[in-house]
């Protein structure tokens, strides 16, 4: 595959998965005009910029994330992204679940249980270098120095700002269960808060104090999330979009291209392959 350049008007990613490590998503990305809705992860997010500006929206305010800044946010914090100059940016992002970094915690800290971070971003041009090692890594296929990079920079991100994060139990659980149980048909707001004994506006604002989106907002990552682990499993995406409950494909197309980065189509196929050697990216 040939090189696609990191300057000029043209924007690219590839979002995939190294088999060698199969707990780790990865994705390599030029934006410019892409912007990504307010969206959470069910595991962590490491980012690093190696060109240009991105703007991070978190719950404590925006992060202007340039090259050198590694930006981190812990599982299930809603968040935002969008170009911070003319130009966009090029970043390397890793997401390792939650239970890869809780395993580095309990293997090298005193931390257990389920282990964050209490900053949202640091200057750390080392640990944003050892983030684009592991994408160097992995698309060559060298397992080992993917893994062994990959611990010693959540390592040194422990070291530095490393929690053991709070178990809380939600408000609102119950309006989740339901959105999930019937994803593909949900109820009316009004409905749904008669369903659990309360009003539409108190509902309202516990979801959203909880989970940093309204519901239908909350639903539509939701609906996201489980058409990527469907497409994990070789579903087509049209039938993806309908067992989750979008309209129709180009309805699953639209959200699930704003929130992961990718199209369906892209993103199946890359997850489908495995990689020995990877295709020439831009460093």
């Amino acid at each position: 595959m040939a090189a696609i350049p990191e300057s000029g008007p043209g924007e690219w990613a590839r979002y995939w998965q190294y088999a060698e490590l199969p707990d780790l998503d990865l994705l390599r990305a030029r934006y410019v005009r892409h912007t990504f809705p307010r969206h959470s992860h069910e595991g962590h997010v490491f980012g690093t910029i190696t060109r240009g500006v991105e703007d991070v929206g978190l719950p404590g305010g925006t992060v202007h994330a340039g090259p050198g800044t590694v930006v981190m946010i812990n599982p299930e914090v809603p968040h935002t992204a969008r170009a911070g100059v003319p130009e966009g940016w090029v970043y390397a992002t890793l997401y390792p679940s939650s239970q890869v970094i809780n395993d580095i915690a309990a293997d090298t800290t005193s931390l257990r249980g389920t282990v964050g971070f209490t900053e949202t971003s640091v200057v750390d041009p080392y640990a944003a270098r050892l983030i684009r090692e592991v994408h160097r890594a992995a698309e060559e296929g060298n397992a080992l120095a993917a893994d062994t990079v990959l611990r010693v920079m959540v390592t040194r991100l422990l070291g530095r700002c490393g929690s053991a994060l709070p178990v809380r139990a939600p408000r609102s659980a119950g309006a989740r269960a339901v959105l999930e149980g019937r994803m593909a048909a949900p109820p009316t707001l009004e409905a749904l808060a008669t369903e659990l004994g309360t009003s539409p506006f108190a509902l309202l604002r516990a979801f959203k104090k909880q989970y940093g989106m309204p519901p239908h907002a909350w639903l539509t990552d939701a609906r996201v999330r489980a058409a990527r682990r469907m497409l994990d499993a070789g579903t087509a995406p049209a039938e993806a979009a309908a067992e989750v409950g979008f309209t129709d494909q180009p309805h699953l197309n639209r959200h699930f291209t704003r929130i992961v980065g990718v199209p369906p189509g892209a993103y199946q196929r890359e997850r489908a392959r495995t990689y020995k050697t990877g295709p020439d990216l831009p460093r």
